[in-house]
Protein backbone atom coordinates (compact mmCIF):
# COMPACT_ATOMS: atom_id res chain seq x y z
CA UNK A 1 0.00 0.00 0.00
CA UNK A 2 2.70 2.32 0.75
CA UNK A 3 4.66 1.63 -2.51
CA UNK A 4 1.90 2.56 -4.37
CA UNK A 5 0.81 5.43 -2.53
CA UNK A 6 4.77 6.91 -3.45
CA UNK A 7 4.79 5.88 -6.61
CA UNK A 8 1.19 7.38 -7.56
CA UNK A 9 2.77 10.70 -4.87
CA UNK A 10 5.50 11.18 -7.63
CA UNK A 11 2.71 12.16 -10.33
CA UNK A 12 0.91 14.83 -7.78
CA UNK A 13 1.80 18.23 -9.04
CA UNK A 14 3.85 20.16 -6.76
CA UNK A 15 2.67 22.98 -4.25
CA UNK A 16 3.70 26.43 -4.93
CA UNK A 17 5.08 28.60 -1.70
CA UNK A 18 1.48 29.81 -1.25
CA UNK A 19 -0.17 27.00 -1.40
CA UNK A 20 2.21 25.54 1.27
CA UNK A 21 1.67 28.57 3.17
CA UNK A 22 -2.06 28.37 3.44
CA UNK A 23 -2.21 24.18 3.44
CA UNK A 24 -2.85 23.05 0.11
CA UNK A 25 -3.59 19.51 0.38
CA UNK A 26 -0.08 17.97 -1.32
CA UNK A 27 -1.78 14.75 -2.33
CA UNK A 28 -3.89 14.66 -5.26
CA UNK A 29 -6.79 12.08 -6.14
CA UNK A 30 -4.41 9.50 -7.21
CA UNK A 31 -2.40 9.47 -4.27
CA UNK A 32 -4.72 10.41 -1.70
CA UNK A 33 -6.76 6.79 -1.40
CA UNK A 34 -3.75 4.90 -1.10
CA UNK A 35 -2.46 7.00 1.84
CA UNK A 36 -6.02 6.44 3.53
CA UNK A 37 -5.87 2.75 2.87
CA UNK A 38 -2.42 2.63 4.29
CA UNK A 39 -3.20 4.51 7.49
CA UNK A 40 -6.28 2.00 7.97
CA UNK A 41 -3.65 -0.94 7.81
CA UNK A 42 -1.06 0.94 9.89
CA UNK A 43 -4.03 0.92 12.36
CA UNK A 44 -5.30 -2.65 11.67
CA UNK A 45 -1.37 -3.68 12.18
CA UNK A 46 -1.23 -1.74 15.69
CA UNK A 47 -3.95 -3.58 17.26
CA UNK A 48 -2.34 -7.01 16.16
CA UNK A 49 0.68 -6.37 17.15
CA UNK A 50 -0.73 -6.44 20.70
CA UNK A 51 -1.63 -10.66 19.69
CA UNK A 52 0.21 -12.45 21.80
CA UNK A 53 3.68 -14.54 20.92
CA UNK A 54 0.89 -17.77 19.82
CA UNK A 55 0.61 -15.51 17.14
CA UNK A 56 2.30 -14.87 13.42
CA UNK A 57 1.05 -11.98 11.79
CA UNK A 58 2.00 -11.42 7.81
CA UNK A 59 1.18 -8.13 6.52
CA UNK A 60 0.43 -7.37 2.79
CA UNK A 61 1.73 -11.01 1.39
CA UNK A 62 1.89 -10.69 -2.23
CA UNK A 63 -0.54 -13.52 -4.04
CA UNK A 64 -1.14 -14.84 -7.74
CA UNK A 65 1.15 -13.73 -10.66
CA UNK A 66 0.64 -9.72 -10.30
CA UNK A 67 0.81 -7.15 -7.89
CA UNK A 68 -2.81 -8.07 -5.73
CA UNK A 69 -2.34 -9.06 -1.70
CA UNK A 70 -3.87 -10.09 1.35
CA UNK A 71 -3.57 -7.19 3.65
CA UNK A 72 -3.16 -9.38 6.88
CA UNK A 73 -2.63 -13.14 7.47
CA UNK A 74 -2.80 -14.66 10.80
CA UNK A 75 -1.82 -17.95 12.02
CA UNK A 76 -2.46 -19.46 15.49
CA UNK A 77 -3.91 -21.42 17.86
CA UNK A 78 -7.43 -20.18 16.90
CA UNK A 79 -6.32 -20.80 13.48
CA UNK A 80 -5.66 -19.33 9.95
CA UNK A 81 -7.28 -15.85 9.28
CA UNK A 82 -7.45 -13.29 6.04
CA UNK A 83 -8.01 -9.56 6.82
CA UNK A 84 -9.40 -7.26 4.52
CA UNK A 85 -8.80 -3.32 5.80
CA UNK A 86 -11.47 -1.01 4.50
CA UNK A 87 -11.19 2.58 5.77
CA UNK A 88 -14.32 4.62 6.06
CA UNK A 89 -13.86 7.60 8.07
CA UNK A 90 -17.07 9.19 9.40
CA UNK A 91 -19.25 6.83 7.24
CA UNK A 92 -22.30 4.89 8.41
CA UNK A 93 -21.74 0.85 7.66
CA UNK A 94 -24.20 -1.74 7.82
CA UNK A 95 -23.93 -5.18 7.36
CA UNK A 96 -26.30 -8.08 7.12
CA UNK A 97 -25.50 -11.83 6.00
CA UNK A 98 -23.66 -11.16 2.25
CA UNK A 99 -24.74 -7.83 2.37
CA UNK A 100 -22.52 -4.13 3.16
CA UNK A 101 -23.33 -0.89 2.66
CA UNK A 102 -21.73 2.13 3.10
CA UNK A 103 -23.50 5.38 3.69
CA UNK A 104 -26.18 3.77 1.67
CA UNK A 105 -24.08 2.34 -0.76
CA UNK A 106 -23.13 -1.20 -1.37
CA UNK A 107 -19.46 -2.39 -1.53
CA UNK A 108 -18.15 -6.21 -2.56
CA UNK A 109 -16.01 -6.96 0.82
CA UNK A 110 -17.87 -9.39 2.22
CA UNK A 111 -17.23 -11.43 -1.29
CA UNK A 112 -13.91 -10.42 -1.79
CA UNK A 113 -13.05 -11.33 1.74
CA UNK A 114 -14.76 -15.06 0.79
CA UNK A 115 -12.69 -14.96 -2.38
CA UNK A 116 -9.71 -14.08 -0.26
CA UNK A 117 -9.89 -16.62 2.25
CA UNK A 118 -10.72 -19.19 -0.09
CA UNK A 119 -7.44 -18.28 -2.18
CA UNK A 120 -4.96 -18.42 1.01
CA UNK A 121 -6.48 -21.74 1.55
CA UNK A 122 -5.89 -23.29 -1.57
CA UNK A 123 -2.26 -21.75 -1.45
CA UNK A 124 -1.62 -22.59 1.92
CA UNK A 125 -3.10 -26.36 1.40
CA UNK A 126 -0.86 -27.11 -1.40
CA UNK A 127 2.06 -25.99 0.65
CA UNK A 128 1.64 -28.47 3.12
CA UNK A 129 -0.25 -30.72 1.14
CA UNK A 130 -3.20 -30.94 3.54
CA UNK A 131 -6.44 -29.38 3.59
CA UNK A 132 -6.23 -25.90 5.47
CA UNK A 133 -9.10 -23.98 6.46
CA UNK A 134 -9.27 -19.91 6.32
CA UNK A 135 -11.45 -17.64 8.04
CA UNK A 136 -12.23 -14.16 6.05
CA UNK A 137 -12.50 -11.43 8.06
CA UNK A 138 -13.41 -7.86 6.82
CA UNK A 139 -12.20 -4.95 9.29
CA UNK A 140 -13.97 -1.50 9.24
CA UNK A 141 -11.60 1.67 10.04
CA UNK A 142 -13.00 5.15 11.25
CA UNK A 143 -16.30 4.26 10.71
CA UNK A 144 -18.76 6.21 12.26
CA UNK A 145 -20.77 3.47 13.08
CA UNK A 146 -20.85 -0.24 12.33
CA UNK A 147 -24.13 -1.93 12.60
CA UNK A 148 -24.54 -5.78 12.02
CA UNK A 149 -27.57 -7.06 11.31
CA UNK A 150 -26.85 -10.36 10.72
CA UNK A 151 -23.64 -12.46 10.44
CA UNK A 152 -22.26 -14.20 7.03
CA UNK A 153 -21.38 -17.70 7.61
CA UNK A 154 -18.04 -17.37 6.78
CA UNK A 155 -16.76 -13.74 7.22
CA UNK A 156 -17.25 -11.53 10.33
CA UNK A 157 -17.61 -8.16 9.51
CA UNK A 158 -15.70 -6.15 12.79
CA UNK A 159 -13.65 -2.85 13.81
CA UNK A 160 -10.07 -3.03 14.90
CA UNK A 161 -11.05 -3.21 18.53
CA UNK A 162 -13.50 -5.76 17.69
CA UNK A 163 -11.18 -8.05 15.76
CA UNK A 164 -8.49 -8.00 18.95
CA UNK A 165 -11.11 -9.21 21.23
CA UNK A 166 -12.19 -12.00 18.76
CA UNK A 167 -8.98 -13.20 17.74
CA UNK A 168 -8.27 -13.76 21.68
CA UNK A 169 -11.67 -15.68 22.11
CA UNK A 170 -10.80 -18.48 19.40
CA UNK A 171 -10.80 -21.55 21.26
CA UNK A 172 -7.65 -23.05 19.88
CA UNK A 173 -8.22 -25.58 17.09
CA UNK A 174 -4.45 -26.41 15.73
CA UNK A 175 -2.36 -27.75 17.70
CA UNK A 176 1.45 -26.05 18.03
CA UNK A 177 2.76 -28.45 15.41
CA UNK A 178 0.48 -27.47 12.94
CA UNK A 179 1.32 -24.15 13.61
CA UNK A 180 4.53 -24.27 13.23
CA UNK A 181 4.15 -26.24 10.30
CA UNK A 182 1.87 -23.27 8.83
CA UNK A 183 4.23 -20.63 9.91
CA UNK A 184 6.87 -22.18 8.08
CA UNK A 185 4.44 -22.50 4.80
CA UNK A 186 3.35 -18.73 5.49
CA UNK A 187 7.33 -18.10 5.93
CA UNK A 188 8.21 -18.70 2.31
CA UNK A 189 7.11 -16.01 -0.45
CA UNK A 190 6.87 -18.94 -3.12
CA UNK A 191 3.71 -20.09 -1.35
CA UNK A 192 1.93 -17.33 -2.26
CA UNK A 193 2.82 -16.11 -5.46
CA UNK A 194 4.19 -17.53 -8.35
CA UNK A 195 7.26 -15.09 -9.20
CA UNK A 196 8.46 -13.62 -5.74
CA UNK A 197 10.13 -10.15 -6.01
CA UNK A 198 12.73 -8.74 -3.68
CA UNK A 199 10.94 -7.26 -0.86
CA UNK A 200 11.75 -3.43 -0.21
CA UNK A 201 13.50 -1.81 2.57
CA UNK A 202 11.45 -1.73 5.29
CA UNK A 203 13.62 1.19 7.04
CA UNK A 204 13.10 3.52 3.75
CA UNK A 205 9.22 2.68 3.18
CA UNK A 206 8.31 3.75 6.85
CA UNK A 207 10.68 6.79 6.55
CA UNK A 208 8.91 7.84 3.12
CA UNK A 209 5.86 7.31 4.42
CA UNK A 210 6.79 9.44 7.59
CA UNK A 211 7.29 12.00 5.12
CA UNK A 212 4.24 12.02 2.96
CA UNK A 213 2.47 11.54 6.95
CA UNK A 214 4.46 14.67 8.28
CA UNK A 215 3.18 17.03 5.20
CA UNK A 216 -0.19 16.07 5.17
CA UNK A 217 -0.64 16.75 9.00
CA UNK A 218 1.08 20.10 8.40
CA UNK A 219 -1.19 21.28 5.06
CA UNK A 220 -4.03 20.44 8.11
CA UNK A 221 -2.94 22.48 10.72
CA UNK A 222 -2.47 25.37 8.64
CA UNK A 223 -5.64 25.17 7.40
CA UNK A 224 -7.06 25.03 10.31
CA UNK A 225 -5.08 27.96 11.88
CA UNK A 226 -6.11 29.93 8.60
CA UNK A 227 -9.66 29.18 9.77
CA UNK A 228 -9.63 29.69 13.33
CA UNK A 229 -7.84 33.54 12.63
CA UNK A 230 -10.26 34.18 9.79
CA UNK A 231 -12.91 33.63 12.58
CA UNK A 232 -10.94 35.30 15.01
CA UNK A 233 -10.73 38.66 12.66
CA UNK A 234 -14.57 38.25 12.11
CA UNK A 235 -15.60 37.85 15.73
CA UNK A 236 -12.87 41.16 16.58
CA UNK A 237 -14.77 43.40 13.59
CA UNK A 238 -18.17 42.64 15.21
CA UNK A 239 -17.02 43.07 18.51
CA UNK A 240 -15.91 46.58 16.94
CA UNK A 241 -19.17 47.20 15.12
CA UNK A 242 -22.15 45.95 17.13
CA UNK A 243 -21.45 48.47 20.40
CA UNK A 244 -21.54 51.83 17.75
CA UNK A 245 -24.52 50.04 16.04
CA UNK A 246 -26.56 49.72 19.57
CA UNK A 247 -25.40 52.87 20.67
CA UNK A 248 -27.10 54.76 16.96
CA UNK A 249 -30.23 52.79 18.12
CA UNK A 250 -30.53 54.01 21.32
CA UNK A 251 -29.88 57.38 20.32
Amino acid sequence: MIEELLVAHRSDPPRSAIGRLFGTRPLGTESAPWYWGALGEREVGAFLAQLGPDWTVLHAVPVGRGSSDIDHVLIGPGGVFTINTKRHAGQAVWTAKNTLMVAGQRQRHIPNAVYEAKRASKLLSAAVDHPVHVNGMVVVVGAKSLTVRGKHPDVAVVTPRQLLRSLNRQRPVLTPEQVSILRAAAARPETWHKNPQPQSDAGWLESAFHDVSRKVDQARRRRVGWALALFGTILATLSGVLPSLLLALVR
